[in-house]
């Protein structure tokens, strides 16, 4: 009996493709850490804590590492997150994502890529989707579009010519997100199924029976 091998450069390309999913799913939790990172910069409390003990790290490294081969390095390290911890304060109050969530009562918030509307530029969208309408958003909490759940039809995430976009669509209108970037196919996969998670499913259509003759 004759056994198959699989291509011998398919190996390779399936373990290429595999470190490129696993590398931008990493460069993608670091960039959601962003935004936790500035929420918790808005209590005072907790960042001051943050900052003192950023302060005292800092400082045990750059006492720490005296006589080490590499202690400059280590020293330059703890300098660092000294100086961060004073320079870095807590950030004004003001009008969160979370918040702006809760005042629409929307359930997730998701990125909608670059928005446009007929009459003017396009935007950097953001998507808040609640069980009723998914709202769509700019950077500054405006909202320029309100999109009824009830009455999408689709919603659906696709490629054209390298680039990736989200259609929905919704009584007999189209609003189209554009997604660039490495994260460009991850943002536009998350938008399409936090939709589908919303929306309702069409009721099967149940066959007529014939009324039995006589």
């Amino acid at each position: 009996m004759s056994a198959t091998t699989s291509p011998p450069n398919l190996q390779p390309q399936r373990g290429g493709t595999t470190l490129r999913h696993v590398l931008i799913g990493a460069l993608f939790t670091v960039v959601l850490l962003v935004p936790r990172i500035l929420h918790v910069r808005r209590n005072t409390k907790s960042w001051m804590l943050i900052r003192i003990l950023l302060g005292i790290a800092g400082a045990a490294l750059v006492i720490s590492p005296v006589g080490l081969s590499n202690g400059y390095f280590v020293s330059l390290a703890g300098l660092t997150m000294f100086v961060l911890a004073i320079l870095l304060p807590s950030a004004k109050p003001g009008l969160s994502a979370d918040d702006k969530a809760r005042e629409l009562g929307a359930l997730v918030v998701v990125n909608g890529g670059r928005f446009k509307l007929p009459d003017g530029p396009s935007f950097a969208a953001q998507l808040f989707v609640g069980t009723e309408h998914v709202w769509v958003l700019d950077l500054r909490f405006q909202s320029v579009l309100e999109i009824p759940v009830g009455e999408i039809t689709s919603a659906r995430a696709e490629e054209s010519q390298g680039r990736w976009f989200l259609r929905v669509d919704w009584a007999n209108k189209t609003a189209a997100f554009a997604y660039r970037g490495v994260f460009a196919e991850h943002l536009a996969l998350v938008a399409e199924s936090t939709i589908h998670s919303v929306m309702r499913p069409a009721l099967p259509v149940l066959p007529q029976r014939r009324a039995a003759s006589a």
